[in-house]
């Protein structure tokens, strides 16, 4: 009898494996990133805090995540990972993750840092660098998993992934207020440093197993007599002007317009989600801190559950641009009533879980559609420029909001914050519906077809 021996590709296991391996640096960056979002309402009251920074304070450090990503460097990550491949770059920049997260939390622990007055502009350096590492880290994932997922369940090995990683969010909505307890002197800075400490910590474990990861990769790619770096005949190799083309796809376009506008009516919400839902919900934000913090967990809490369970419908039925629609229409529905529900914590209970299942929709839909209309070659740009495109909300809607909150108190700053969230929910049900007609008259694209061969 002949034994046959599986290949990487052809294992189950060792995709599902390696996918675990791409998983663990995107939970740690998750956590990091939300690690101030359920305690965002402290920074009302700087007064309180050793650190200093108010509201509008921490939107500009909140900001300062997409600033390298706008200015050009997902642009040319995209191109180092056509060019270099996905296990060179991917390195480089989950590691420049881990090095921005170091500095952020240096400087928050740092008494003479902040007593020199410069803590916010060296947490803002360190929040860049980090937030440049964690966008082409999350580049290098995505791509990977559409290399070892093609022609497989794509879009549940997608969904799965960004619902684990959500589960980062979940973590550090849920720990944050614990970490963060109010003493009788306030906030030291020995306390409000400690969601970072564990961050950090996370990223550290996730570089470790990103190279395991990148081992196997290795071997994948000898086994196939492949290339992480796309590496095609010379008429096929990536060109500068290649951008221009991607950026000339009506239906990529139209997806990228989608990612920025959707995905800033949820990420920027949660950064300062307890600052609006505590107003809102909430007579004495004392007692209700908690459970505004709990309201707020819901959110990646649902996408674990419903993403993967979204990707497995795209798989075997398609339809993506329709789930596009709907979850874009229920993110929009939760802000109206996270905006204007009678102020009874039972609402704010509804609007979040609203928000929670439309946010597990889209993204199962979207991500794996961009294969689709993208030649292999260049997918590394191509989910380069989603994120930078997406990034400029990022930078720009914290800002606005944390300025808003700054500017008024009580109900009437959560109010104006959410009509922010309620015209770019807007935004995003009309992008979704112009790439559902234009699916229509392209068929071709097979946007709409199952995933699963």
């Amino acid at each position: 009898m002949t034994n046959v021996v599986k290949t990487l590709k052809e294992s189950k296991s060792a995709c599902w494996i390696a996918w675990a391996c791409l998983v663990v640096p995107m939970f740690a960056s998750y956590f990091f990133d939300d690690m101030f979002s359920t305690i965002s309402h402290i920074f009302k009251n700087p007064e309180m805090l050793e650190l200093g920074w108010n509201t509008l304070d921490y939107g500009f450090y909140a900001g300062g995540y997409s600033f390298l990503c706008v200015w050009g460097g997902l642009i040319v990550c995209g191109m180092l990972l056509d060019k270099w491949g996905v296990r060179v770059t991917g390195s480089i920049f989950v590691g420049l993750m881990a090095a921005g997260a170091a500095l952020v939390y240096v400087t928050i622990s740092s008494k003479a840092i902040v007593a020199s007055g410069n803590s916010l502009y060296i947490a803002y350096v360190g929040c860049m660098l980090f937030g440049l590492g964690s966008e082409i880290a999350g580049v290098a994932v995505t791509r990977s998993i559409a290399k070892w997922f093609k022609g497989k369940s794509m879009a549940l090995a997608m969904g799965l992934q960004l619902a684990i990683a959500r589960l980062g969010t979940a973590a550090a909505l849920l720990l944050s207020p614990v970490l963060v307890a109010e003493s009788e002197a306030g906030y030291p800075l020995d306390v409000t440093n400690r969601p970072a400490f564990y961050g950090l910590m996370l990223l550290l474990i996730g570089a470790v197993v990103w190279a395991v990861f990148v081992a196997m990769d290795a071997k994948f790619d000898k086994q196939e007599g492949t290339s992480d770096k796309v590496v095609t005949a010379e008429e096929d190799k990536f060109k500068f002007s290649d951008i221009f083309k991607i950026l000339g796809n009506k239906h990529y376009l139209l997806i990228s317009l989608l990612c920025v506008f959707f995905y800033c009516c949820i990420i920027s919400f949660k950064k300062f989600a307890t600052a609006i839902l505590i107003p809102r919900f909430g007579a004495d934000a004392a007692e209700f801190e908690q459970t505004a913090s709990m309201m707020v967990s819901m959110i990646p809490f649902f996408t674990v559950v419903f993403t993967p369970l979204f990707g497995s419908l795209v798989d075997r039925i398609g339809k993506a641009t329709t789930w596009m629609i709907t979850g874009s229409v229920m993110v929009f529905v939760a802000h109206v009533i996270i905006a204007f529900a009678p102020g009874e914590a039972i609402f704010g209970y509804v609007g979040i879980a609203i928000l929670g299942v439309g946010y597990s929709l889209v993204p199962a839909a979207m991500w794996p559609s961009v294969p689709k209309i993208v030649p292999e070659k260049n997918l590394g740009t191509a989910y380069s420029l989603i994120y930078w495109i997406q990034n400029m909300g990022m930078m720009a809607v914290p800002i606005i909001v944390g300025s808003i909150l700054n500017k008024y108190s009580g109900v009437e700053a959560a109010v104006n914050a959410e009509y922010v969230f309620i015209i770019l929910g807007i935004v995003a049900i009309t992008v979704s519906l112009l790439l559902y007609f234009s699916s229509k008259k392209n068929p071709q694209l097979n946007l709409d077809v199952p995933n699963k061969k």
